[in-house]
């Protein structure tokens, strides 16, 4: 049986549907019995479990050969972050040290080796040390920035014709498709525990803003101008759009993590195969 959580969004979902379809048998977290009547009338199990019920959680984790396991980001407008995650954290390692499923794969990120200066990949950082700890074999999927982060950017991007963001000009960084992470997530189950180990994943491509900003313009058919903007400027921008400053001040410092050269991968990252251009046209195509 394999447990797999965030079923509601883009990764887990993926995780789920891809096991499915392999004819393997899934158990499905979510927080809404609701949510889990459509995964049942495919063929899943459903476990009411909120990250924050412990008890809950390790009655799902019971039993499992494996588990996908996430820490959900906060609110847009959340505030006190560090305390929920804090929560939360220690609600999921609890759970895992209880239930001992026989194989975690854990959703982190690039950089989520460091304790600090990472923004809100510094939540992840704790998790990690935990399950290293706990003793049950652990496949840390690190993954670089979601293409599915820009949605909400694109718009604006395309009307003014500039797509402003808080890394240098210049500075190449990872972009990986939320489809490429579950699927890959979904390989890593199948294959079993091999120990605790780290497997970094990116897009088929590093990109600057500036290539990012090319790709939307051969996308939307105009040009559009990828502008970098100090991680302040950044930081009042996504105040103005309603984050909690919390939130505003995270991100800042993640864009400056980056440009900086702290957040980084180690090595060779597995490679996805979905590229930002097929991406950006899914994401902007009519619904």
């Amino acid at each position: 049986m394999y447990v797999i959580a965030g079923v509601s969004g883009n990764t887990g979902s993926v995780v789920a549907r891809t096991l499915l379809a392999a004819k393997q048998p899934v158990r499905v977290l979510v927080r809404d019995a609701a949510k889990g009547e459509p995964w049942r009338a495919l063929g899943a199990e459903v476990a009411v479990a909120d990250i924050d019920d412990q008890a809950a959680l390790t009655r799902a984790l019971t039993g499992a050969a494996g588990a996908y396991l996430l820490l959900p980001p906060p609110g847009w407008t959340q505030t006190n972050i560090a305390a929920d995650r804090k929560v939360k954290i220690a609600s999921l390692l609890g759970a895992v040290r209880a239930a001992r499923p026989g194989h975690v794969v854990f959703l982190s990120s690039v950089g989520a080796e460091l304790a600090e200066g990472t923004g809100p990949i510094k939540h992840v950082h704790p998790v990690e040390e935990g399950l290293r700890a706990s003793g049950v074999p652990t496949t840390f999927l690190r993954c670089s920035s979601f293409m599915e982060n820009w949605a909400t950017m694109l718009p604006g991007a395309i009307a003014g014709g500039a797509l402003y963001y808080g890394v240098g000009e210049g500075v190449v960084f990872g972009q990986v498709a939320t489809e490429d992470i579950g699927k890959t997530a979904a390989g890593l189950l199948l294959e079993g525990a091999k120990g605790t180990r780290v497997v970094e994943l990116a897009g088929p491509v590093d990109l600057t803003l500036q290539d990012i900003a090319a790709t939307l313009s051969k996308v939307a058919g105009k040009p559009i101008q990828g502008v970098s903007v100090p991680p302040a400027a950044m930081v009042q921008a996504l105040l103005g759009q309603g984050a909690s400053p919390e939130l505003a001040e995270s991100f800042g410092e993640m864009a400056g993590g980056i440009t900086s050269g702290l957040i980084k991968f180690h090595g060779a990252p597995v490679r996805g195969t979905i590229t930002l251009e097929q991406r950006f046209r899914s994401l902007l195509a009519p619904s």
